[in-house]
């Protein structure tokens, strides 16, 4: 367990986020501010997109996705048989995402194509916290957020290749935990960097703070793993431009490519498996349930990978259980 102060040190590396989305109930109406640098306009708009950039100018994510949209979504998390019951909420989810948002996460272009990537994050992020199943009760696509960490773990997940970067500390166990499950000593100790927390020395924080952990994730979305292989942002809102090599390999933007970013050949270039097709299904149903409707959803080319080469071969679970 984190001490005390290790534990602080954590909370206060979202205590502003946290603190701020009180104000919105008391002022839900303040004006976006804008201003032009060099020659660009970029904008704020209170809690939310606090930060000057372009994609402040555009609606934010609470705008056309609220707290009874995030319940249908997820419907079934707090059922007595889920396994993280109380833990994952819409104000979690929001105020993770007001460190996104002036990057582009659900604020790049209009309103359909932010709307679509919160569906696209979400839909990966349901598919790796499910435990639903073919007859369960509001079927198999309504429980996700049901974990928010493995629960019977096969290993620690130590890799002593990365000692001297990422070293492991005793005692501690990278298995999978958070809204699209961490795993792996050298991926804590890099998304740990990213968000300013000790994740190396403190795997647990992710599956104590639900803020923390759709932060983690969103981290994920919005980075990319390496040079040469978009960010899973990039790849589904259109900023990336494919080589020559890529559409070799067939792959292209879309959401299909998200999952070979993420997943690489644990997902893709297998044909239509159960995983791959795992994911699709919660996308699509997400849009259904948002209103944009799963015909948005592109091709097969663009929807799946399941042709695609991978971008990389990684030892990293593709499930949460």
């Amino acid at each position: 367990m984190a001490t005390k102060r290790g534990f602080m040190s954590m909370t206060m590396a979202i205590a502003a986020l946290t603190v701020i989305i009180a104000s919105v109930s008391a002022d839900p109406s303040t004006p976006t501010l804008v201003k032009t640098v060099k020659g660009k306009k970029v904008c704020k708009r209170d809690w939310e997109c606090a930060e000057w950039s372009k994609y402040c100018c555009n609606q934010t994510i609470s705008d056309f996705f609220q707290t009874y949209q995030f319940e249908d979504l997820f419907s079934k998390r707090n059922t007595p048989v889920a396994h993280a019951v109380g833990f994952w909420d819409y104000k979690s989810f929001i105020t993770a995402s007001a460190a996104y948002q002036p990057k582009g996460f659900g604020t790049t272009g209009g309103k359909h194509t932010q709307m679509k990537e919160v569906a696209a994050f979400l839909g990966h992020v349901g598919s790796k916290t499910t435990c639903g199943y073919g007859v369960a009760t509001g079927g198999p696509l309504a429980w996700g957020l049901c974990y928010n960490k493995e629960m019977s773990p096969s290993q620690s997940y130590c890799d002593d290749y990365y000692k001297y970067t990422y070293p492991c500390t005793p005692g501690a166990e990278y298995y999978g935990r958070g809204a699209i499950p961490l795993y792996w000593n050298y991926n804590y100790g890099a998304v740990g960097e990213a968000l300013k927390v000790d994740l190396l020395n403190h795997p647990e924080y992710i599956e104590q703070n639900a803020t923390l952990a759709f932060m983690a994730a969103m981290s994920m979305w919005v980075t990319s793993p390496r040079k040469g292989v978009p960010s899973a942002h990039d790849a589904f809102v259109g900023n990336w431009k494919p080589t020559k090599n890529d559409t070799l390999a067939k792959r292209s933007p879309g959401f299909g490519t998200t999952m070979n970013v993420l997943y690489g050949d644990l997902t893709c270039g297998q044909g239509d498996i159960d995983g791959m097709n795992n994911v699709v299904s919660h996308y699509q149903y997400y849009l259904d349930l948002m209103g944009v409707g799963r015909e948005e959803a592109g091709p097969h080319d663009v929807l799946t990978c399941a042709e695609q080469v991978p971008f990389t071969s990684s030892p990293t679970p593709s499930a949460s259980s």
